[in-house]
Formats: structure tokens, sequence, C-alpha cells
């Protein structure tokens, strides 16, 4: 609900479509969609590339926004920005500047790019990993090179909910801002972070990206009974 609440206010998303699995354990999730007056697309477990591209064409979809439901801490101000610079550079995928924190990741694309991959991706971790396959192709795709926005470094932060500490930090943040700010953005948090850096021990040694870790070994295996 937080983060649905947040990702309303992007000035440059046109509709928000919650894609989610056709399990019973997700109703909850799809009714909450519901409930928070945004569309709901209820697909394949494992296949999320799959069930990705039909939610995207369900909703008659140019360009596609995906934001994974693990961000809590989404900044709407960046999600614009992120669609601007895809539309400056008349690209095919673009992604959240390289030196912001893991967890605002916000990528843009193509809807005819995520159609490809959807058609021609292989690997688990291409089935899993929405835009994966549009990334590991830059011979297909016309792929923004990385890019930075201001000289301060803050890629090493880990804002991201994938274990029981990143839920503790993210619930820290928002007991100290969403009181007195609903509204409150990247910077608020910075600053926050800055003012109080043991919250940064909370959950410390996190990437973010361990599932991505685990597809990959998948492919492993996949590849071996080629």
């Amino acid at each position: 609900m937080r983060m649905i609440e947040r990702v309303k206010r992007a000035e440059k998303i046109d509709a928000i479509v919650v894609a989610t699995t056709d399990k019973p354990e997700d109703n909850a999730v799809a009714e909450l969609a519901q409930e928070c007056g945004v569309g709901a697309f209820r697909g394949d477990e494992n296949d999320v590339l799959d069930r990705f591209y039909k939610a995207a064409k369900e909703a008659g979809a140019n360009i596609v926004v995906r934001l994974t439901g693990d961000c809590p801490l989404h900044d709407p101000s960046v999600i614009d920005e992120v669609i601007q610079h895809f539309l400056s550079n008349k690209i095919d995928y673009a992604h959240t500047p390289a030196n912001y924190p893991e967890g605002l990741d916000t990528e843009v694309f193509s809807f005819d790019a995520l159609e490809r991959a959807a058609r021609e991706a292989k690997l688990p971790s291409e089935r899993e990993h929405v835009t994966l396959y549009i990334r590991n192709h830059p011979e297909l795709f016309r792929i923004d090179g990385e890019w930075k926005n201001g000289d301060s470094e803050y890629s090493t932060m880990h804002w991201s909910v994938d274990t029981q500490a990143d839920f503790d930090f993210a619930t820290k943040i928002y007991e100290q801002l969403y009181t007195t700010n609903q509204r409150f953005n990247k910077d608020d948090v910075l600053a926050l972070l800055a003012q109080h850096p043991e919250l940064l021990e909370i959950n410390k040694g996190g990437t973010g990206y361990e599932g991505l870790t685990k597809s990959l070994k998948e492919d492993e295996e996949y590849k071996k009974h080629l």
C-alpha cells in the first residue's frame, strides 16, 4: 500500500498495474491493488517475464516502467527522472542513475523490447528477472550506458526489502519520516541516514541482488541439460 501510494505521485506515469501471481495466497495482493484504485494482473508465478509481458499487453502500454514490489522507499521524482531520461535519449531501455541507492530501482523500456524478450528469452534467470534478456543483448537493443546524476555516491546503500533485517530498516525509516511527512523523498532519507548512520547497520551486508545470484546458478544447471 505504501509503495503504491508513493508511485501514484509520479507525474509521468499514466497507469499503474500490480502484476502478481495467480496463486490463491496472492489474492490479498490483487485485492489490495483494487482497494488502492490501481489495476491488477495475475499470471505465472515462476515465469515473471511472461506475466509482465501479458500485463503490459493487456494494459495497452507502449512504454513500460518496471518497479519491483520490494522497494517501499521508491521516490516518484526518481521514477519521473528515469522516464524523462528514456524519452530524451530515444532508447529501448534505461535504468536508475548508477550513483543512487539500491532500492530506488526504476527500469523504463519499450513494449517492443519487452515483447521480443518474452518471445526469445530461454535462460531461467531471463524468465524470472524481466529485463535481463534485454540487458544481456546490447546488440539487439538500444541500451543506455551507465549514467549518474550529481557527484555524490550512494550506490553502496541497500534500501530494498529482501530479508527481515531489510524490513526492519525500512520500518525504521517510515517511523522516523512518515509520521511528519508522508511525501518524504530520497533526499529526506539520505539526510536522516547522515544524521543517524547507525541505521545503516541494521541491514549491513545485504545487496538486494541475492535473488539474481540464485537465478544465475540455476542457469548453469539449465545449460548442463541442453
